[in-house]
């Protein structure tokens, strides 16, 4: 059985999606094992071993491309692995192949760091500091302009296909609220939006360990994932 090590993140979220959209069921084919980033089990030993950047998600699969168990890190390098595992959601198509993969590095290089440093400005930052709270969310508004635009006369980002470069997208567009977004001045985006919310597999993802998740308000909390923590030497 798969083991997925993660947290109800948008980066967790993209691994518990992508895992049911494949026809791989939860507890029959995977099980998701919480890891607690507020209380720092992303610093533990036998997490860092598969996840040397002490960040959510990491896999375990016991029956890796040569039989072997394999271990990988970072939820881009996931949703490609299980594509090519499942031979689903990554087009064989050289041409088309390439369209999703850029649209999945815009996710990784932009979407994700970019929203979620306006979520922590936003929301998170213990002062508000007004330059940064205009540049992300400035930013957050560039980058939907950018996904709109992209769905003219497409369904999905990367085509009329549904591929990882939407599974990606979409767990990070759900706190569009905290991103300062107004649904109003994307439309394209918001019919995308609700297309891929009402699918039974990304509904299914998004439960997986949603119950454990609880509002960040403690400081300790606040200084794991912020403060110093991050930064000790292991």
């Amino acid at each position: 059985m798969i083991e997925v090590h993660s947290w109800p993140t948008p980066n967790g979220h993209k691994v518990h999606i992508m895992l049911e959209e494949c026809g791989l069921k939860l507890g029959r084919d995977w099980q998701a094992i919480a890891v607690d980033i507020g209380a720092g089990d992303q610093f533990k030993p036998d997490f860092l071993k598969i996840s040397p950047n002490n960040k959510i998600p990491a896999l375990v699969d016991p029956r890796g491309p040569d039989g072997k168990p394999i271990t990988l890190f970072e939820s881009g390098a996931i949703l490609l692995y299980l594509a090519g595992k499942t031979g689903k959601f990554l087009p064989k198509s050289t041409r088309q192949k390439y369209d999703v993969l850029q649209w999945l590095m815009f996710q990784m290089g932009g979407v994700g760091p970019m929203l979620g440093q306006a979520h922590h400005f936003r929301i998170y930052a213990p002062e508000k500091i007004g330059y940064a709270v205009n540049r992300y969310s400035n930013e957050a508004r560039r980058l939907y302009g950018v996904m709109d635009r992209q769905l003219v006369n497409r369904k999905f980002i990367a085509g009329n296909h549904y591929s990882i470069a939407d599974i990606a997208i979409f767990p990070w567009l759900r706190s569009w609220q905290n991103q300062g977004i107004d649904w109003a001045d994307y439309p394209r985006l918001k019919v995308w939006f609700d297309a891929i919310a009402a699918r039974p597999a990304v509904k299914r993802g998004v439960e997986v360990l949603a119950t454990l998740r609880k509002p960040l308000t403690g400081n300790q909390q606040r200084e794991v994932l912020f403060g110093k923590t991050q930064y000790l030497k292991r």
